[in-house]
């Protein structure tokens, strides 16, 4: 009778509370995400009102909910890096890669050594970043000037050059002129002056200013071949570049999701052996106090035959 009782409550138990835990699990969860973008609401409003204490703490308490969410981490380093605690954002940018391995906290980082003198650990983070993503003109200049400030002037200039493939922009020719002002290279100073007039020039012309007669008459009539070739290999090369960019994306996507569905499966296993475990102990429980039943029932039959003997 006890045992059929146990077996009752282990049924009732298993039909009734189990499922009502995962339901509050999820309500929970739930309630946590949107507590989360509350607070993402919170940080972006308090940053255009400039007022970063409290982004801060709206930060720290996603990071309560949420301590793997590395845009957090990385928007902490932000603000600790304006405020010039730069020990603190070098650690939030650091936790933040180390969750999610992207080219804007190296970057970051990278930005923070430099700032504070440590021009060798700045080229190491920006140097990593462009492997990461390697798409983006800043890289290429910061990347430049760290390398600048270890004298590693040649590499300096690729660097630049880089970046002016991916943006031909007079800013980056400008940097480029910068540097070799910086080594008195008279030649390459009157090389890159021209180059950023011939760039001004063009650009000049594409909205519709005479620079003069002559250059006007040239430009109307046709690029050169040169420039020509210059420009579709520029194309293609920045083409090829954003195709790489592209399959890199995808890559790292398809391993994002294959990792997701990996740990899917182990925390479904986990939870299944945990609930054959929780009903294997009942079981067992059951087991036990059937069998204490039985006994018990024994030993009043003894002593009833006992007591029938003696009299």
């Amino acid at each position: 009778m006890l045992a059929a009782v146990l077996i009752l409550i282990l049924c009732l138990f298993v039909a009734f509370f189990i499922p009502n835990y995962h339901d509050m699990k999820r309500e929970k969860e739930a309630e946590a995400s949107n507590q989360t973008k509350k607070l993402w609401r919170v940080v972006q409003t308090s940053l255009r009102e400039k007022k970063p204490a409290r982004a801060e703490k709206a930060l720290l308490t996603i990071l309560k909910f949420d301590e793997k969410n590395a845009a957090a981490y990385n928007r902490l380093g932000i603000i600790y890096a304006k405020d010039k605690h730069f020990d603190e954002a070098i650690e939030c940018f650091e936790i933040a890669q180390s969750l999610d391995n992207n080219a804007s906290s190296l970057h970051n980082v990278g930005l923070i050594y430099y700032e504070t003198g440590n021009f060798e650990k700045a080229v190491q983070a920006f140097e990593h970043a462009i492997e990461i993503d390697g798409g983006e003109p800043a890289r290429y200049i910061a990347y430049a000037k760290a390398l600048e400030k270890v004298g590693k002037r040649s590499k300096a200039v690729e660097s630049l050059e880089s970046a002016f493939e991916l943006n031909p922009d007079e800013n980056v020719l400008k940097h480029l002129l910068e540097l070799y002002e910086n080594a008195g290279d008279e030649e390459k100073i009157k090389a890159t002056k021209q180059r950023i007039t011939r760039l001004m020039n063009k650009k000049r012309t594409l909205l519709g200013y005479n620079i003069d007669d002559t250059s006007a008459k040239t430009v109307k009539s046709a690029r050169s071949d040169k420039e020509n070739a210059r420009a579709s290999a520029r194309a293609a090369k920045i083409l090829a570049q954003a195709e790489a960019k592209k399959r890199k994306a995808e890559e790292q996507a398809a391993k994002r999701q294959k990792a997701n569905e990996i740990a899917v499966k182990k925390k479904a296993a986990a939870e299944q052996a945990k609930q054959k475990k929780l009903a294997a102990k009942s079981e067992r429980n059951a087991s036990r106090a059937a069998k204490k039943l039985a006994t018990s029932n024994t030993q009043k039959a003894r002593l009833k035959n006992f007591s029938k003997t003696k009299k």
